[in-house]
This record gives structure tokens, sequence and C-alpha cells, in this order.
């Protein structure tokens, strides 16, 4: 007869008005707890995340209080908790009947002989336990493709090394604390590299993109050589393995619609962005999308296009941009004072309209200045911009290297087709782009006059958690102005001021990696917080002590360097 089930430690954690944290004992137990939302889904809950003993679950607080999915959350991780006897998975934390990939490895890793060092045996024993041990892949973050795998030998644990490289090649085999993983493209590491693959572990042209999703089990097969090209091969518990699928059409290739605009100079940045690709967090894919999606919807509206059509997102002006024929556009966003120079009198220019469509004639160039308000102008063409999806979007993510290429001088922008007429920009509200959702979001073009500018101060709601109990004095992040450095990107705002300090005991703790959410206020070791963009990483290793409102998150997008942030206690929701 089983005993009793042991009683473990779950805590339910606010991370943002529309999103909880469960901290649980282990991976396990996280593992267990996201088999059960994927089995029984709860009404108005997201795709969720599992870190290595949390588990990020996102909601739609207008269809679900936050109080009611807190006590669902806590029943479950309770019953996903109890040991084999009493209805729960095995003690290891495999999920039963996932699939098993196999991954061929050369074992010459430049760390090999530091790990045999660190375990306290041969290079050839560390080949043995490596090879012998199951591994489970836990959870999908750091970049697409990149699984932490868990493995069963409990003694199979070395370090991170103190010095990360600057460059791992992709396909290496590394280990870092109890995890193995394999680098799906080049990148900065500072795991410990045992050796290399040539399994491709991320191809957006591929679908599935990675081998492999949270729960599937992995063996590391030591070989002399790699197969240059080989695919791993995987396959349930029973019944003949497979490879990976067919190819998925992407970005690489342009599409045959006619030229609509050309980008005579990209000014600072410019990317062609939509939506998001949410819903892909188990590949290890933030969503992404228009860093102002409020802004981006009104443009699209204003040319008749649906909201989530894909469009210019242009960075601090400077764009300039060439019709190849006659088309309509709008303008929504920061103000960057926007000309239109005729193509036959080039010296003929006026002043381009905000938030209205307007029509250029073949040859005429629309040019964007410096927005003294606001940090991003978006330009809609009429038919959206028209280049193949990767895997359902065509928005850039410049973390995860993800959708079109950043404009440049001679870039075709090709039109696609306007499914309606242009019905200007008014104050309306349309449905939220997936889970999360922010059912009140107000898709009027923001008034360009109430954007951020630099030298004043922006007030942005905040939540605090799930972290925030790491940090001594939680008036240092309330009580000063904080402001936007020049090293602030899509991936993060990186906010200087007074430093934020860590509790005594939270001095000798590391947080293991969890997921994050856009908003999120990061604090690194110097105490200085990143504020997480839209293109930040799926999951995180240091304290998070609060984030910014759902409902002020477009706000991030148009914060310029030199803007100053007060953070304000976000009201309750009733």
């Amino acid at each position: 007869m089983s005993g009793p089930a042991r009683v473990l430690p779950v805590r339910v954690l606010p991370v943002r008005d529309d999103a909880l944290l469960v901290e649980v004992d282990d991976l396990a137990h996280a593992l267990a707890l996201d088999a059960s939302l994927r089995d029984d889904p709860v009404a108005g809950v997201g795709q969720p995340v599992p870190g290595a003993r949390t588990l990020l679950v996102p909601f739609d607080p207008w269809r679900l209080p936050a109080a009611r999915l807190a006590d669902e959350l806590r029943a479950r991780a309770s019953a996903a908790g109890r040991p084999a006897g009493d209805g729960a998975g095995d003690g290891a934390g495999t999920t039963a009947g996932g699939r098993l990939v196999e991954i061929p490895t050369v074992y010459d890793g430049e760390d090999l002989a530091d790990v045999a060092r660190l375990l306290g045996c041969a290079p050839e024993e560390v080949v043995r336990r490596h090879t012998g041990a199951s591994w489970v892949v836990g959870f999908v973050g750091f970049a697409p493709g990149f699984a932490y795998l868990t493995g069963d030998d409990a003694g199979l644990v070395v370090p991170r090394r103190e010095s990360p490289r600057t460059r791992v090649p992709a396909g290496s085999v590394a280990l870092a604390g109890p995890y193995s993983g394999v680098y799906p493209r080049a990148s900065p590491g500072g795991w410990q590299l045992v050796g290399r693959t040539d399994v491709v572990t991320w191809d957006a042209d591929r679908d599935p993109p990675t081998p492999w999703a949270p729960g599937d089990r992995v063996r590391f097969v030591a070989v002399r050589e790699s197969v240059r090209g080989a695919g791993p091969v995987h396959g349930g518990s029973s019944g003949p393995a497979r490879r990976t699928g067919p190819p998925m059409r992407t970005g690489a290739a342009a599409p045959t619609s006619a030229t609509a605009l050309e980008v005579v100079t990209p000014g600072l940045l410019a990317l062609v962005q939509d939506l998001g690709r949410p819903g892909l967090a188990h590949l290890g894919v933030s969503a992404s999308g228009a860093a102002d999606p409020r802004s981006l919807r009104a443009a699209n509206r204003a040319v008749g296009n649906p909201a989530g059509a894909s469009a210019v997102e242009a960075v601090g002006g400077g764009l300039r941009l060439r019709a190849r024929a006659d088309v309509v556009v709008a303008l929504a966003g920061a103000d960057a004072g926007a000309v239109v120079h005729r193509g036959d009198h080039p010296d003929d220019a006026r002043r381009a309209p905000l938030a209205r469509a307007f029509r250029l004639r073949d040859g005429d160039e629309l040019a964007l200045g410096a927005p003294a308000r606001g940090h991003r102008t978006y330009v809609a063409v009429r038919g959206g911009i028209d280049a193949w999806p990767v895997l359902g979007s065509r928005a850039t993510d410049t973390l995860a290297h993800l959708g079109p290429s950043p404009l440049a001088p001679g870039t075709p922008l090709r039109g696609g087709r306007a499914s309606g007429p242009g019905v200007g920009v008014g104050r309306g509200r349309t449905p939220a782009h997936g889970i999360p959702a922010v059912a009140v979001d107000d898709v009027g073009a923001p008034e360009p006059a109430t954007l951020p500018a630099p030298g004043e101060v922006t007030t942005l709601p905040v939540v605090r958690g799930p972290h925030d109990d790491w940090f001594a004095d939680h008036a240092t992040l309330l009580d000063q102005e904080w402001r936007v450095t020049d090293r602030s990107d899509r991936v993060g705002l990186r906010l200087d001021g007074a430093p934020l300090t860590r509790t005594a005991d939270a001095r000798a703790r590391e947080l293991p990696s969890e997921g994050c959410v856009t908003g999120a206020l990061q604090v690194p070791p110097d105490g200085l917080p990143v504020l997480f963009g839209v293109d930040h990483p799926l999951t995180g290793g240091y304290p998070v002590i609060a984030a910014v409102a759902s409902t002020h998150l477009w706000l991030l997008g148009q914060l310029p360097p030199g803007a100053l942030l007060r953070f304000v206690p976000a009201r309750p929701r009733r």
C-alpha cells in the first residue's frame, strides 16, 4: 500500500496582471503541471512556459480572475506532484509516450578534459556517463530550438565556465549545472563544450523546425565522425523511427507580387513587422512583433488592411522610401515630420499627414525625419508588405534572427492585396491577437504630443513580483527616475539610476532559468534593471522585481534614449 502523498512547496506568484508563475520543487513537477494544462485546458489560459522548477502561465484577466486561476493552479500542482502510486508520473520526470531523439555526437569538445577534471575521472568516463544517461527535454529557451536537457545521472553536474566564450559553434554539445544542451546556432555561451553534432536542432524551413519538445527523451550516441546533414531520428516508445517533415516556405525567397516601394535609405533601423508569432513557446520562440502594436494597427486600419498586416517599423527617423507604383500608405506612431517629394518635381515637397491615408505616385519619395517625441513610426501600405511568412508571421525577431532581414538601401517592398476600404483612424476596439489578451485595447493612434520625449518623465504602472523579495529596499525602484540609455533596443531597455540591492540571503543565491514576459524588469548583479521588450529571451536567469502592466506595454516601443521613467504600483483589477 502506498503512503500518503508528500506535501510539496507550491507557490503562485504574480508576474504581470495577465500572467502567474507557479513555483514547484523540481523540473519533473513543472512538466507534470504543464502536461495537466495541455491535457485538460483551462478556458482563458494561454500557452505555459516551463522553467527549471517553474511554470509561467499567461491568461486573459477579462475572462479569468487571477485569484481563481491561482487556486486552480495550486490544486493541479498538488495533484501533479504526487509520487507514483498516487496517480502522478514517475520520479525522473519523463513523460510516458514521449518521443526518443538520438543525437550522434563526436566527443572532442574543448572543455572535455576540464569536465573530466571537475568530475574526478577520465575523459572516456565522461563520454560513457553522458551517453549512458537518460535525458529528457525539460524546457526550451535561450534561443529557438535550445533545449535544456535534464538527466538521471545526479553526479554529472559541472559549473559554467568562469569566462563565457564570445562564440560557440552551432552543433556544440555542452554541459552546465545539471543540464546538457545542443547549441542550435553560433552564439555566445558559457557552457562546458564536450562534443559536437551535425544534427540541426533549429531550421525554420523544416516542419517541425526543431526535433524535440518538452517531455521528449534524448539519447546521445558516440560516433567517430558526424554525418553531415543527417537529421535526428526520433519516434515514440513504439513504432518505426521517422525523419523530420517536409520543408516549409519562409522569408528566404522573394514573393512574386509587384514592387510597391523601394528603400532609398533605412535610417537608424527599419524592419518589417506584424503582430508576431504567439503560441510557439514550445519551440523556444517568443511572440515578437511590432514594438508598438497600437500604432501598427492604427496605420493598417487607415489604409484598409487587417489590423495585423505587415508594415514597416522605422526607428528614430531617417527612413526614405521611393514609390515604384501608385500606392496608398499611412503613418502612425511617432511624428517624424514626414514629407513627400514629388517624382516629377523633386523640389516640390509637401508634409505627409499622420494617422490618415494618402497616395504616393510612381516616383514619389517619402522621407521621415527624427521624431521629437516617441521612437517608432509605422508605415502601412495598402495590401500590406508581401514577404514569405516564417512560422506564420512576417515579423522580424532581432534576437532569434527570424523573419525578414533589416531593410537596406535598394530593398524592394512588394505590396499584397487590400481587403477593404480605408477607414481612417478612429477611437475603436478590436480583439487582441492571441493569448494572453489585452481585451480593452484601444487601437486609436496615440496622440504624438503624448508620446515620451528625452528628458521628460513617463509614468509606467508595474505589478510587483515574482522575485521582489530578493531585494532589500523596494523604494529604490519606485522613488527615483530611471533614464533609458542608448544601449537599448527591441530586446530590452537598459536603465540607469541608483542600483537595486539584493538582500544578504539573495546575494548567495542563483535563480534557475524561468519564463519571462514583455515588460519584465530583470535585475542583473549590477543592480541596474533591463526592461524587457518584445524580442526578449523566452527564459531568463536573473530575478525579476516587477513588470509593466499589460495595458501600457505598447508604450515601451515609443521610449527613446534619454527618456525618464517613474514606476508606480498598478491598480488591482476589479
